[in-house]
């Protein structure tokens, strides 16, 4: 089952992650439930979560 993030507010424009899978992570386009799933190595799936939480985004132009 896919989730959306707690930030997107029910907008329906934001990127879905599933669960359940051990070796990576399923994530799609909350507007195209049924389109491209893309499947991210759960170990860089975690270290994009931790990019994005130090807010390292900002950090790099």
């Amino acid at each position: 089952m896919a989730r959306a993030s707690s930030y997107s507010a029910g907008a329906g424009n934001c990127v879905e992650v599933a669960t359940g899978q051990p070796e990576f992570v399923p994530v799609r386009d909350s507007k195209r439930p049924y389109g491209p799933h893309l499947l991210v190595g759960r170990a860089a799936f975690t270290a994009f979560l931790k990019f994005v939480e130090t807010d390292s985004l900002q950090q790099h132009p």
